[in-house]
């Protein structure tokens, strides 16, 4: 009780970064669990229980809020959204049994610049010179850890890549849908929606888990959901331009949970490479919100203040 009162009268910046570093921390913990998970497990069969048991922890939240909070207004987007999210989950979860941890949370970084891409192809949003040479230093960042013609690109790494792509490409659609949808409605109903698409599939290859995959099972559920809950609630006190530079620590986290439970040790290219994407990210990530900034009303009036 004591703690938690100390924890409120801190001040804003100080509870979001102490939040979003929990976060990291269990979004990290949750790649290990899906890893450990697949070990015994089809990924398919992973994919099915992220979504299920997801499912089952969300529900005394929607049965407290009432069904109202999770009604649907645009339902197409939903499904379009919880497809393409799934592909994206799949691939993920595929690639963390191929390729080192610090490697796949590495190429993560490139979600950022797949989501700039994608707002100006599909949303018309417009960029500058700056914006542009800060994705492509991005991607630069991308060959320096795949090293295309010095080592060949492993599966694992295109599957990365092509998780981070989904998964953007998804955050597109939530865009929009946050401007008609409450936010328990978007997280319920992705994973209400992806559970029965992985099942489809899993039910092919299916195993019983055993008692050892269950604990890994719920531990990467309730990581997950755990680390959600602290991501909306640290995006809730400050800006996101103010949390961006904190990402990077997840680059870490992973290298030293992987050493201590798979003896897992990232090469000097997978930190170069994922320094230089990360860099490029947060310069776009501060661009875009100067850009929004300098289009409010009144905006150059306050700044010209200052």
């Amino acid at each position: 009780m004591q703690l938690s009162l100390a924890f409120q009268n801190l001040p804003p910046q100080m509870r979001a970064t102490i939040l979003m570093v929990a976060a990291l921390f269990m979004f990290t913990s949750m790649g290990i669990f899906i890893r450990l998970s697949a070990a015994g497990l089809p990924v398919i069969e992973v994919v099915f229980f992220r979504n299920a048991l997801a499912m089952v922890l969300l529900m005394p939240l929607i049965m407290r809020m009432g069904r109202s909070s999770i009604r649907m207004q645009k339902p197409k987007l939903f499904f379009l959204r919880a497809l393409i999210n799934f592909g994206g989950m799949f691939c993920g979860f595929t690639a963390l049994t191929l390729i080192p941890l610090a490697q796949m949370t590495a190429l993560g970084f490139t979600g950022p610049l797949f989501v700039t891409i994608g707002a100006v192809l599909f949303l018309g949003e417009v960029i500058r010179a700056r914006r542009i040479a800060a994705i492509a230093v991005g991607f630069l960042g991308t060959l320096i850890i795949l090293q295309p013609g010095f080592t060949e690109i492993s599966v694992g790494a295109m599957m990365a890549l092509a998780s981070a792509l989904s998964i953007a490409m998804a955050s597109l659609i939530v865009k929009k849908l946050t401007a008609t949808e409450t936010p328990e409605a978007i997280v319920f109903w992705m994973v209400a929606m992806q559970a029965p698409l992985a099942l489809i599939p899993a039910m092919g290859v299916w195993q019983w888990p055993s008692l050892e995959n269950w604990i890994y099972l719920w531990a990467m559920a309730l990581s997950g959901t755990i680390a959600h809950l602290c991501f909306t609630r640290a995006y809730r006190l400050v800006d996101i331009t103010a949390l961006q530079p904190l990402e990077f620590i997840k680059l870490p986290f992973a290298v030293c949970l992987a050493w201590i439970v798979f003896g897992e040790w990232p090469g000097l290219w997978t930190w170069v490479g994922g320094a230089v994407i990360f860099a490029s990210t947060v310069y776009i990530t501060q661009r875009e919100a100067r850009a929004k900034k300098s289009l409010r009303p009144n905006a150059g009036i306050k700044e010209s203040k200052l």
